[in-house]
């Protein structure tokens, strides 16, 4: 098992390492896609918030790129002496609205009033994913702080059931369920063991470019150029907000996009812009 940092066990707690090392990010457990074919009896499911992800160190919270989160103190406090791995969420439909929150290097302390830490796995934790559920409710209860709050889990019994908690949950404005193997350990990287079911196939390219705008786009970005895992590279016009356009994301970093499946020549059909983690 490859854990996110390595770390020594002392008196039951984690043996932080140094600042620098986190300079990268850490080695999150991220999902891959979900498929017919999988025994969803021996899932957890929960749903997949549309906030950005946020690691908890021990001693600081930091984005999925490594940077420090400038939350104001009272919000990190709490938070106990062990890495945690959550969300922050501020509700259905407001990722935007929580990234002008967390781009702040001064935070908005009424801001972040509505901004809530949601809590999924214990990265240090040996035990299986059904097992650490259960010590983040334990945890979560006796810190008892209602802007950390550990991510509901639920179970079905087949796909039937699956697809009627993914339609409730769609009806409802999330983004979709993430399914997480109840027995699974803390691996990093994407693992079959974890899985993403939404509505549309997403996935994440580095910008290489800034292509020029035509038309009523003139002086202002048209599309972003962005080169996939695999090293494909392809354009990003649809789906860019006005405030991108004027102001886009960095090159080099990391956007997500939304696609349908893909062309005879093997890019993503249909791919549009759905967000940025530039920011931190």
């Amino acid at each position: 098992m490859t854990l996110p940092y390595p770390a020594l066990w002392l008196s039951g707690a984690a043996a932080l390492l140094p600042t620098a090392l986190y300079a990268k990010g850490p080695d999150l457990m991220l999902a891959k896609s979900y498929h017919q074919d999988v025994e969803v009896s021996s899932y957890l499911i929960s749903e997949k918030y549309d906030g950005m992800r946020a690691y908890w160190t021990g001693s600081k919270l930091v984005s999925r790129s490594g940077h420090k989160i400038a939350a104001p103190a009272w919000f990190i406090a709490a938070l106990p002496a062990m890495p945690l791995d959550g969300e922050l969420w501020l509700g259905r439909g407001q990722f935007q609205a929580l990234m002008s929150i967390v781009r702040d290097a001064e935070p908005d302390e009424e801001q972040w009033r509505q901004v809530r830490y949601m809590v999924f796995d214990l990265p240090m934790s040996l035990n299986p994913f059904h097992v650490r559920q259960r010590e983040i409710t334990q945890l979560l209860t006796d810190l008892n702080q209602p802007h950390l709050q550990a991510v509901p889990q639920h179970k079905v019994e087949d796909a039937k059931q699956l697809q009627a908690l993914f339609r409730q949950h769609q009806l409802q404005g999330a983004e979709g369920l993430i399914l997480k193997r109840y027995d699974s350990p803390y691996l990093s990287g994407r693992s079959p063991l974890m899985l993403k079911m939404k509505a549309y196939q997403d996935a994440e390219a580095v910008v290489v470019a800034h292509l020029p705008g035509k038309g009523k786009y003139q002086g202002l970005l048209g599309a972003l150029l962005v080169k996939d895992a695999s090293g494909r590279e392809f354009k990003l016009g649809s789906g860019l907000s006005d405030q991108l356009r004027h102001h886009p994301p960095a090159i080099g970093s990391v956007v997500t996009y939304r696609y349908n499946g893909f062309t005879d020549s093997g890019l993503p059909r249909f791919a549009r812009f759905d967000r940025s983690f530039s920011v931190l």
